[in-house]
């Protein structure tokens, strides 16, 4: 009898693993020995929850609110999203175009899957946050990744769209601000790609998940251009509920019943307690809090660009938004990779190689996420300033 192989779906190969998760075990293993490290890696704001969202989230608990919900979540967090939307953007969004998601890495998923059959492609930036490409793959999908740099701000133009728009494209996945870089699609621009694609019968896919964290100007919503476009936001960035995974997608009505099919049978539902300490987010005591932290998020990025430019790392646009700085390190190296390696090891100062965001340019690309306090940032700077002289 022939011996069978092991099945293994394809797709998974075809799924890059995150290389800075092999950096941050290395910087755990050191600081477990007793090194100190300064943490510039993670996408992940330092702050605690919010003490109202606790708040909401022990009263939820105690009064026993643990069971699940509907596969789009409770009606009161759909309400109060679509508040948010009336009040913080002026737009009226209808709560039952609103899913309740677990995280906005669920929301995307369920975006992808909902728009993408095997063999066709979705185009995106690279630079671009990895797992927007990972999700086309997952649903069989081509991810096709634009080449885009500072001429560019980093983001997709209506010519590229144009130019790369193919008989198989579907989808265009733009993300305001954008990991790795902070860069907002031009309002303009949005506008017009929108056009563009909706009038080729295709839908654009907005992630939206630094929304307030903007230093410059509020970011506008997609959804103020059309009902066509599908919105991912989350409450893990700007509400600081990393750990609780919740997030939302607002989806045009003709798809609204696809998207729950697939989160009834993905998901199930989400979390149950954090929906109810999500309530808590929008209420004003905790928006407050949410404003000063990212007048601390400016205060980072303030510091932190300036230094590092002087350092001699090439960062051409200062970011308008997110926590991140996405800096050309080619004056120190040609393996960005190696380099951060060796800044851990080195200096005690992890970050993030460029290759976790694509293939353009990635080896002379580092990011650095100011998501310390400014005493690390400043500590940081100190022993980056002596590791590249």
């Amino acid at each position: 009898m022939a011996t069978r192989s092991v099945p293994r779906a394809c797709r998974a190969a075809a799924i890059a693993p995150f290389h800075v998760m092999e950096l941050l075990a290395r910087a755990h293993a050191l600081e477990k020995a007793g090194r100190s490290i300064i943490h510039m890696e993670v996408g992940e704001p330092d702050f605690p929850t919010a003490e109202p969202v606790m708040e909401a989230a022990r009263r939820a608990l105690s009064e026993g609110r643990t069971h699940y919900t509907p596969a789009t979540g409770i009606i009161e967090l759909r309400q109060a999203i679509a508040g948010y939307y009336r009040s913080h953007y002026g737009v009226e969004i209808a709560p039952e175009r609103i899913l309740v998601t677990p995280g906005a890495s669920g929301a995307l998923q369920l975006a992808t899957a909902a728009l993408v059959n095997p063999g066709e492609q979705v185009l995106l930036t690279d630079p671009g946050y990895p797992c927007n490409r990972h999700f086309v793959l997952l649903a069989n999908g081509e991810p096709v990744g634009i080449p885009v740099g500072p001429g560019e701000a980093y983001q997709l133009n209506p010519a590229q769209v144009e130019s790369h728009w193919g008989d198989r494209t579907v989808a265009v996945l733009l993300a305001s601000p954008a990991n790795p870089t902070g860069t907002l699609v031009p309002q303009q621009d949005l506008r017009d790609i929108v056009e563009q694609v909706e009038a080729r019968g295709g839908r654009v896919i907005v992630d939206e998940i630094y929304h307030g964290l903007t230093y410059e100007g509020s970011a506008a919503t997609a959804l103020a251009l059309s009902d066509n476009v599908f919105v991912v936001n989350s409450f893990s960035k700007y509400f600081g509920m990393t750990g609780w995974r919740l997030g939302w997608l607002v989806a045009p009505s003709d798809y609204v019943r696809d998207a729950e099919k697939i989160a009834q049978n993905l998901f199930l539902a989400p979390s149950t307690p954090a929906q109810y300490a999500a309530l808590a987010a929008f209420s004003p005591q905790a928006l407050a809090i949410f404003e000063a932290r990212r007048q601390a998020f400016q205060a980072r990025r303030d510091f932190l660009l300036p230094a590092l430019r002087d350092m001699g790392f090439g960062i051409p646009l200062a970011p308008a938004g997110a926590f991140y700085l996405y800096a050309d390190c080619s004056r120190f190296t040609d393996d960005s990779y190696q380099f951060a390696f060796n800044l851990l090891e080195q200096a005690g100062v992890a970050i993030t190689p460029g290759v976790d965001f694509g293939h353009h340019a990635a080896a002379r690309h580092v990011r650095f996420a100011y998501t310390n306090s400014l005493d690390k940032l400043n500590e940081g700077v100190r022993r980056l300033r002596e590791a590249v002289g």
